[in-house]
C-alpha cells in the first residue's frame, strides 16, 4: 500500500514511532511477552495512533505487510532449517569437523575448526549448530591441550558470523525482505565480509581470548539426537561439502545472470535465461538442495524416518517465521503512516548516514532487548520507508545496509540475550567470565563487521 497523507508533522510521527519502539522493548523485557505478539500489537497501536483508515488498516496494511514478508522469508528459514537438520543427524557436521582437523594439523585445529564451522553454519542456526559442534570442540580440546576457549571460540563466532551476516538465516533474510535488498546479492556481499571478519574477531581474537582466560571442558556431555539407523555410514567429506555448496552456486547463477543482463550482455527476455533464473531464485535453490539432501542423504534410511528428520527441523523455527513476519508488518505501518518518510526528512537535515544510523539503532535494540533477530527485523522495518524515500539505490549499498544492521545486532550480547546462556552453559562459564569472553567476541564480530561494511560504503 502507498504511503498515506500524514495525520501529523515530522516531530509527532518522530515521537509517535520512539514511543512505539519504547512500548516494544517494554513489552519484551519487563514484562516477558512473546516478541511475536508484542509486535503485532504495538502495529496495530501505531496504525490506530497515526490514524490509518480503520477499514484498511487490518487486510491492506497488517495482514499484507506480514503475508508479505512470510511469502520470502518462511520459505527459507524452513528449507535452511530442514538441510541443516538433514546434515545433523546424519553425522555431516562430525565428518566437515574431523577431516578438516587431520588435513590442517595439530597446531591448526583451531582454525580447523573454524573453517569446519564456516560450512556447516550456512544453511543451520548459531543455536542448533553449537549444540551440534560441542562434542566435537571438547573431543578437540582435550586431545590437544589448553583453554577450551582456544577451540570453542573459533568455532562458535563462526557460527555468530554466519547467523548474521548470511542467507538463509532468519536475520539478514528478514532485514533483505524488508529493504528490497537483492537477495543474492546479500548473499554475496554477505560471505565476502564474513569470511574476514571471523579471521579477525574469532579466530585472531579467540587466540587472545583463550590465552588469558583459561577454561577447563566441563564435564557435561552435549547429548546429540540421534536416528534408528545410526549404524549407517556417515557420508563422505565431499558430499557434505557439495551440499553446502550447492545453493550457494545456484543463487550467484541468478545474480550474474541479473548482472549480465543490465549490462546488456545477455537477454533478460531470453527463455533460457528466465529459466536459469528460476532455478537460481533462493527459495527455489534452497528447495533443489533440500531435495537433493533429502535423497542423498536419506540414502538406506527408510521414508518415515527421513520424513521425521526433516519434519523436526520445522519446530524450532517456527517462533522465528512468526517473529520475522510480524516485524514485516510492523515494517509496513512505518511505511503507510508516513514515519519513515519523515525519519529520511530528519536524517536529511542532520546530514547523519543512514549506514551509521541503522547500526546505531540496531545496536540499541540489540542492548536492550537481547534478540539479534529481533533487532535486525525492528530496525530494518524501521528504515525501510526512509530506503524507499531515497528511491533507487544500488544493490551493493543495500546489501550493506543489511550488514551493518547485522552488525549492530550482533555486538554486546549480555544477560538478556539467549546465545549469552546457551554459550556460557555449554562451556561451563560463570556469567563473569561469559562476560569477558563471549561479550567481547559477540562485539568484536559486530565492530570489525561495521568498519569493513564502511570500507566498501565508496564503491556503492
Amino acid at each position: 500500500m502507498e504511503t498515506m497523507t500524514p495525520a501529523y508533522g515530522v516531530g509527532p510521527l518522530l515521537l509517535i514511532a520512539l514511543a512505539a519502539i519504547g512500548l516494544l522493548l517494554l513489552l519484551i523485557i519487563k514484562f516477558r511477552l512473546h516478541a511475536f505478539i508484542a509486535l503485532v500489537l504495538v502495529s496495530i497501536l501505531v496504525g490506530l495512533a497515526t490514524r490509518i483508515p480503520l477499514d484498511q488498516l487490518v487486510d491492506d496494511v497488517l495482514l499484507a505487510g506480514f503475508g508479505d514478508t512470510l511469502a520470502e522469508v518462511g520459505l527459507l528459514v524452513g528449507l535452511g532449517a530442514m538441510i541443516g537438520r538433514l546434515l545433523e543427524v546424519t553425522g555431516g557436521a562430525d565428518v566437515l569437523a574431523n577431516t578438516l582437523v587431520s588435513r590442517f594439523g595439530p597446531r591448526r585445529a583451531p582454525l580447523a575448526l573454524g573453517v569446519a564451522s564456516l560450512f556447516f553454519g550456512f544453511p543451520i542456526f548459531l543455536d542448533a549448530a553449537f549444540v551440534v559442534f560441542v562434542p566435537i570442540i571438547f573431543s578437540v580440546a582435550a586431545r590437544f591441550g589448553g583453554s577450551l576457549l582456544l577451540y570453542a571460540l573459533p568455532s562458535v563466532g563462526a557460527f555468530a558470523v554466519m547467523h548474521a551476516f548470511v542467507p538463509p538465516h532468519p536475520g539478514p533474510v528478514a532485514a533483505a525482505e524488508l529493504l528490497g535488498a537483492d537477495m543474492g546479492t546479500v548473499l554475496l556481499v554477505g560471505l565476502i565480509l564474513a569470511i574476514p571478519t571471523w579471521y579477525l574477531s574469532s579466530y585472531l581474537g579467540g587466540r587472545i581470548i583463550g590465552r588469558r582466560v583459561d577454561v577447563p571442558i566441563p564435564e557435561i556431555s552435549a547429548a546429540k539426537d540421534t536416528s534408528e539407523h545410526d549404524d549407517l555410514p556417515y557420508p563422505k567429506f565431499g558430499t557434505v561439502v557439495a551440499l553446502l555448496v550447492l545453493p550457494m552456486l545456484l543463487i550467484f547463477l541468478d545474480t550474474g545472470l541479473n548482472t549480465l543482463a543490465t549490462a546488456g550482455v545477455v537477454d533478460d527476455g531470453a527463455t533460457w535465461v528466465q529459466a536459469l533464473q528460476i532455478v537460481g531464485a533462493t527459495p527455489v535453490a534452497l528447495l533443489i538442495t533440500a531435495i537433493t539432501a533429502i535423497l542423498v542423504l536419506g540414502r538406506g534410511r527408510s521414508k518415515a524416518g527421513v520424513e521425521q528428520i526433516v519434519n523436526g527441523a520445522l519446530g524450532p523455527v517456527c517462533a522465528i517465521i512468526l517473529i520475522t513476519g510480524a516485524g514485516g508488518m510492523f515494517g509496513e505501518v512505518l511505511h503507510v503512516s508516513g514515519i519513515g518518510d519523515a525519519l529520511a526528512q530528519t536524517l536529511a537535515s542532520l546530514g547523519f548516514p543512514l549506514i551509521l544510523a541503522a547500526f546505531l539503532i540496531s545496536t540499541a535494540l540489540r542492548v536492550a532487548q537481547g534478540s539479534a533477530t529481533v533487532a535486525l527485523t525492528t530496525t530494518a522495518g524501521l528504515l525501510a520507508p526512509t530506503v524507499a524515500a531515497m528511491g533507487e539505490v544500488s544493490a551493493l549499498y543495500s546489501a550493506l545496509l543489511v550488514i551493518a544492521i547485522a552488525c549492530g545486532a550482533t555486538v554486546l550480547s549480555h544477560v538478556n540475550d539467549s546465545g549469552f546462556w546457551l554459550v556460557g552453559r555449554y562451556l561451563g562459564m560463570d556469567v563473569k567470565t561469559t562476560l569477558k569472553t563471549w561479550t567481547v567476541l559477540e562485539t568484536l564480530i559486530g565492530g570489525i563487521g561495521f568498519l569493513l561494511v564502511l570500507v566498501l560504503v565508496p564503491l556503492a
